[in-house]
């Protein structure tokens, strides 16, 4: 949707799980030399100023990355380690301002060798994206609807790959596009993981989101979904979910310790962290 603006919400819980998520996963795809190629289907602007007008006036990011922000905490997980260090990139004076979006995190831990692609829409976001990342030669911009351009240019010619889906579901037929997209993209692209953030509303929209992942037979396909108020009758989004298809090997496993303790950190003694197979048995992968 052009009306949605991620500025307002830039840094709060959903984007702490979600690109806590996003580094496992690229973790497990670091763990070999050969490249691979990411695919940002909702790329946004890049990166988010938190001083700005639109965050100021949610101050999502307060009850997200500001609970979570220690310049110099000490962690035992990578994962966590290597996301907050990413953030602390962009606020060096140790005061944080910025916020990266999934771009700019990609942007620090892609490799030489590895290769992305965004999709973006919106006309203000693009102009940002071509701008921070002009003379990347790892990054090329699409100004172009991930519902088509996804399946018009997959596979890339690097196979290894993973695919992050993050739309605002503003329009409620956007649970069933997603799904259907999903399915539409494993087709041609088979082996690439695919990571596919919904949120947890009252409504519980995302039920059909995971109906139709299931139905697509794309194979095992886990969720991490972590909650951090009671669910309230027309409440706002009381959690955030990860559905991943072609999980790498162990990312249960790696989920299960690092979101618990993220968890209580940002809602203490409310907040929970699930792991769960959606849909067949975790099997290793090369």
């Amino acid at each position: 949707m052009l009306s949605y603006q991620h500025e307002y919400h830039a840094g709060n819980f959903a984007d702490v799980h979600k690109h806590l998520c996003l580094r496992i996963l690229i973790e497990a795809l670091l763990k070999k030399d050969k490249p691979f190629s990411y695919v940002d289907c909702h790329a946004g602007a890049g990166s988010y100023d938190l001083a700005s007008a639109q965050a100021r006036k949610t101050t999502e990011f307060a009850d997200g990355i500001g609970k979570l922000w220690r310049p110099a905490q000490s962690t035992d997980s990578p994962a966590l380690c290597a996301y907050l260090r990413a953030v602390a990139e962009l606020n060096q004076d140790g005061v944080l301002r910025r916020y990266p979006g999934s771009p700019a995190l990609a942007r620090q831990w892609l490799r030489a060798q590895d290769k992305a692609l965004l999709f973006e829409l919106h006309p203000q976001s693009q102009l940002s994206l071509k701008k921070n990342f002009r003379g990347d030669a790892r990054f090329s911009v699409h100004a172009r609807d991930c519902y088509e351009g996804l399946i018009a240019l997959v596979p890339p010619p690097v196979r290894r790959g993973l695919v992050l889906l993050d739309p605002s579901y503003e329009v409620k037929d956007e649970y069933r596009r997603i799904a259907a997209l999903v399915a539409g993209a494993h087709g041609r692209w088979a082996n690439a993981i695919y990571a596919i953030w919904y949120p947890l509303l009252p409504a519980s929209r995302h039920l059909e989101l995971l109906a139709a992942l299931a139905r697509a037979d794309l194979g095992n396909i886990l969720l991490s979904e972590l909650t951090v108020t009671g669910q309230v009758e027309d409440g706002g989004m009381y959690g955030s979910g990860m559905a991943f298809v072609n999980p790498p090997w162990q990312a249960d496993e790696v989920l299960g310790v690092v979101m618990p303790p993220v968890a209580q950190t940002l809602a203490p003694g409310v907040a929970t962290a699930t792991v769960r197979w959606l849909e067949g048995e975790p099997e290793q992968r090369n």
